[in-house]
C-alpha cells in the first residue's frame, strides 16, 4: 500500500516562523521580506517526505480567519493575536513556493485545514497509509487502521508519533472519543471553554466511564455533587464545545482529482534550485545535505 502524507502548512508554517524569530532571525531576502517560517516549512516538509517514505503528499491550508464553527461561536478562536508584520508576507509566499515545488495544496472556504485533513484521512484510509504531520493534538481523533498522527517535537525530524495502538493504551479510550473529552474540559487556545472546573483528567475519567457525554449525562447522580453543580451550571458551553472540537469528516471535495494529483517524488536538485531561485538559501543548502 502506498504511502500518503498529509500536511498542516499553517502549523509548519508558524513553528519555524517563531522558533526564529524569538531570536530576531527573520533570514530576509534582497527585498527586506522576512523567509524564515518559509524556509522552515520547505525544510521541514523536504525532511518529512524522506522520513515518512512518502508516494504522495499534500499540503493542507486555512483559507481565512471565519469558519462555520464562527456561526456556533462567536468566540472561536476571536481572541488570537494578529499576525506579526514579518509573517504577513510569508503566507501568500510559502503557498506560491508549495505549488512550485510540486506538492499538491488544498485548502477550502468555511472550513479549517483539519477538517480538510480530517476529510481526506477518512475517505482515503482503505487506499493509503496515512501519516498527517500537525502541532495539533486534535487530531488525534482522527486515528484508525492506516492513519497515524506525528505531532511535531524539535527541530525538523522529531515528532511525537501516535497510531491508534498507542492512542488506546495510553488514553483508555477510542479516538473518536477525545470529542467527548475536549467537551468537558474546553480548549483555551481555541476558545471554547467546556465545563468550568473541569480539566484534563477528570473528563478523560468521565469517557473511560461513561463513553461519551451524553452517557455521562445521564449518569450524572452518580458523580460528586461539585461536578453535578458545574454541568448543570455550564450546560450550553459543554454541549457548544461537544460541535466545535469535532473535525468535521464531510467537507465537499473532489477526491478523485485529489487522488490523481498527489503523487509526488522528491527532487532534491529541482527543489534547491526553485529556493535559489528566490534567495532561499538556508533551504537550499539545507536541501543538498538532505
Amino acid at each position: 500500500m502506498k504511502n500518503l502524507l498529509i500536511v498542516d502548512g499553517m502549523a509548519l508554517l508558524f513553528r519555524h516562523y517563531f522558533a526564529t524569530a524569538m531570536n530576531h532571525h527573520f533570514m530576509r531576502n534582497s527585498e527586506g521580506i522576512a523567509t524564515n517560517g518559509v524556509q522552515g516549512f520547505i525544510r521541514h516538509v523536504a525532511s518529512a517526505i524522506k522520513d515518512a517514505e512518502a508516494d504522495h503528499v499534500i499540503v493542507t491550508w486555512d483559507m481565512g480567519a471565519v469558519t462555520f464553527r464562527n456561526t456556533i461561536s462567536a468566540d472561536y478562536k476571536s481572541h488570537r493575536p494578529a499576525p506579526p508584520d514579518e509573517l504577513n508576507p510569508q503566507f501568500e509566499m510559502v503557498q506560491r513556493l508549495s505549488e512550485e515545488l510540486g506538492f499538491f495544496n488544498i485548502g477550502v472556504r468555511n472550513y479549517e485545514a483539519d477538517d480538510v485533513i480530517g476529510t481526506i484521512a477518512d475517505k482515503l484510509k482503505s487506499r493509503f497509509q496515512i501519516k498527517v504531520i500537525s502541532g495539533d493534538r486534535d487530531l488525534l481523533q482522527l486515528l484508525d487502521d492506516g492513519i497515524e498522527i506525528w505531532l511535531i517535537k524539535k527541530g525538523f525530524t522529531e515528532y511525537n508519533k501516535y497510531d491508534v495502538r498507542r492512542f488506546r493504551e495510553e488514553y483508555g479510550i477510542e479516538p473518536k472519543q477525545l470529542i467527548d473529552v475536549k467537551a468537558f474540559m474546553g480548549d483555551t487556545s481555541d476558545g471554547y471553554p467546556g465545563v468550568k472546573g473541569i480539566g484534563e483528567k477528570t473528563a478523560l475519567k468521565f469517557i473511560q466511564t461513561y463513553g461519551s457525554v451524553k452517557n455521562t449525562l445521564a449518569h450524572k447522580k452518580e458523580l460528586p455533587k461539585g461536578q453535578q453543580n458545574k454541568i448543570d451550571m455550564f450546560y450550553e458551553d459543554l454541549i457548544i464545545s461537544h460541535q466545535l472540537a469535532a473535525i468535521h469528516t464531510e467537507v465537499p471535495l473532489d477526491l478523485e482529482h485529489i487522488s490523481s494529483s498527489m503523487c509526488y517524488t522528491l527532487d532534491i536538485d529541482k527543489m534547491s534550485m526553485i529556493c535559489d531561485q528566490h534567495e532561499l538559501k538556508v533551504a537550499s543548502n539545507f536541501l543538498l545535505k538532505l
